[in-house]
């Protein structure tokens, strides 16, 4: 009897099964004519852009050596396969944009490097641009923040035209026997405002690149893919400096033990700090500075949650849990103060704002499992987080961060130069290149000098725009692994959007991935109904069967 009753199970189970129905001559035939047709497409495609390249690739040959060619032959070459290809160019801006720093140390340390991911992105968002306008899709989502994007751009306008546009036409005069600078305020401020809302149209990009569940989950899962590789490369690096293998600063003297050098470099990413005699170490992990390291463990800590907690394969799940791991340990090596103290936090801010914590039988395993191997690596080296922690604690001591953000805010109240600020650009520091500019180490007293009290006014109602309407989305997902997901990039925009400390929305990896974040979010809900639409006509096909 119990042998039948198995076999009545599987059987009924295989009845169940949505058959896919086989594909006819037909279908056959038209899928191999599209196939032939898009690799000739290629082909063509490959063959016009390397031949466009190679005569190109000759001329900066001849104007300034193989280093300035090498770069154009292969920009040339990815800027039109990303134009014809934008869901390819999306996903390989993502993978680049960790990466970046330890590929452009490889290739050769040229600045343009630096700013190679936009040539996978700015491509992509054209022929997007160009698709969404031919079928009468609308470019800017969500339509909410039209509103406050407009009032931001007219305000960062006046900025540009008369503050740094004054500033070009009329530049102030040199002192005596002292040359002029040699100053572009009007280039400064377009690439400040390409800092400052570049990467706004992500969240169109990536709303459009999720087309159903299978790509939702492929991104998702790749982000955690990539957090995890680069976190193994974080380690190794540690490893190879703590072994002797990379010296660091080690062998510096007086205050280069405490700088942060290229010349010190260790095989991933780019410069770095590392004297133990000192008890200084400051990792920059796969990216160029430490600072950008910190961010992206601190960002890393979402991801890593909302996969950790809401994929539906248990192996991805653990996958996620393995990547949060890392993160908690490379905060820890990496010697960032900042990364020690809100990787945990937003750990623990995630746990009780996505309501994790009420969900036990997913929590349990995982919280004990992290527990356990996060018990297991402070009893195995005591004495690093002890030195972090003593970092942290000092370092709070000797400046707490809300004084310091409050110093910083009075600081660029009194020398902001009006309502419009000092000029787009003049406190960025990718802009310094094209003339002076003003450190100001949090974000909003850096916008306050830069675009004035109008535009911080301005960026506030996008951001906070942007929040509500994410977190309304949010709230209408009824999938539970989805909502969870979603509430945990939720928590993230919430975080980034009103943080000052720091200016992370001005640098890689959070000025990507907070834009990124809010597409991904936005499109759950759309997500949610499609696989809701598929269980119910799954569900009205088996009662058609039983009839």
């Amino acid at each position: 009897m119990l042998k039948l009753k198995k076999k009545s199970k599987r059987s009924k189970k295989k009845h169940f099964q949505p058959e896919t129905p086989p594909l006819s001559l037909q279908e056959r035939l038209a899928q191999k004519r599209k196939a032939t047709k898009a690799r000739k497409e290629f082909i063509g495609l490959l063959t016009k852009a390397v031949s466009v390249a190679i005569v190109v690739g000759i001329l900066l040959a001849v104007v300034g050596g193989i280093k300035a060619a090498v770069p154009g032959v292969a920009g040339i070459i990815i800027i039109a396969l990303c134009f014809k290809y934008p869901r390819q160019a999306l996903f390989a801006f993502l993978i680049y944009v960790p990466l970046g720093g330890t590929i452009t140390y490889y290739i050769g340390n040229s600045p343009i490097l630096q700013l190679a991911k936009d040539a996978f992105y700015i491509p992509a968002l054209i022929s997007i641009w160009q698709l969404s306008k031919k079928r009468r899709l609308p470019l800017l989502i969500p339509q909410a923040l039209k509103t406050p994007l407009y009032i931001l751009l007219a305000s960062c306008t006046i900025t540009l035209l008369f503050v740094n546009g004054a500033q070009q036409l009329s530049p102030p005069p040199a002192g005596l026997l002292q040359d002029a600078p040699k100053e572009v305020p009007l280039g400064m401020g377009i690439l400040g405002l390409k800092v400052l809302l570049g990467y706004l149209p992500l969240i169109t990009c990536y709303y459009y690149l999720i087309r159903d569940k299978r790509d939702f989950l492929i991104l998702s899962r790749l982000q955690v893919v990539l957090i995890l590789v680069s976190c193994i490369l974080g380690f190794l690096q540690y490893f190879l400096l703590l072994t002797g293998i990379c010296q660091g600063t080690r062998n510096a003297v007086g205050a280069d033990l405490f700088k942060a050098t290229l010349e010190a470099r260790c095989y991933i990413g780019g410069s770095l700090v590392y004297s133990p005699s000192q008890g200084m170490i400051r990792l920059p992990g796969t990216f160029v500075a430490p600072w950008q390291w910190a961010w992206f463990l601190i960002s890393s800590t979402f991801f890593t949650f909302g996969t950790g907690f809401s994929d539906p394969s248990i192996l991805w799940r653990i996958v996620g849990l393995g990547s949060l791991v890392t993160v908690f340990v490379n905060a820890v090596i990496s010697g960032q103060r900042i990364a020690l103290a809100l990787v945990p936090t937003c750990f623990v801010l995630l746990l009780l704002l996505t309501g994790q914590l009420g969900n036990l039988k997913r929590f349990i395993p995982l919280g004990m499992g992290l527990a356990l191997i996060l018990t297991i690596a402070i009893v195995s080296n005591p004495t690093v987080v002890q030195e972090r922690t003593d970092s942290f604690v000092s370092r709070w001591n000797a400046s707490p961060p809300q004084q310091f953000i409050v110093d910083q805010f009075e600081e660029n109240w009194k020398n902001s130069k009006g309502p419009f600020g000092s000029g787009l650009g003049r406190a960025t520091n990718s802009a310094r290149a094209l003339g002076q500019t003003k450190l100001v180490e949090t974000y909003y007293p850096k916008l306050l000098y830069e675009i004035g009290i109008f535009g911080v006014l301005g960026f506030l109602a996008l951001v906070t725009t942007l929040t509500v309407v994410c977190f309304r989305t949010y709230r209408l997902i009824k999938n539970r692994n989805f909502r969870s997901y979603a509430a945990a990039l939720w928590v993230f925009i919430l975080f980034i959007s009103y943080n000052t400390y720091y200016y992370p929305l001005d640098v890689d990896p959070v000025a990507v991935y907070y834009w990124f974040a809010a597409g991904i979010l936005l499109k759950l809900p759309e997500i949610d109904k499609q696989e809701r639409l598929k269980e119910a006509q799954a569900e009205g096909n088996q009662g058609k069967r039983r009839k």
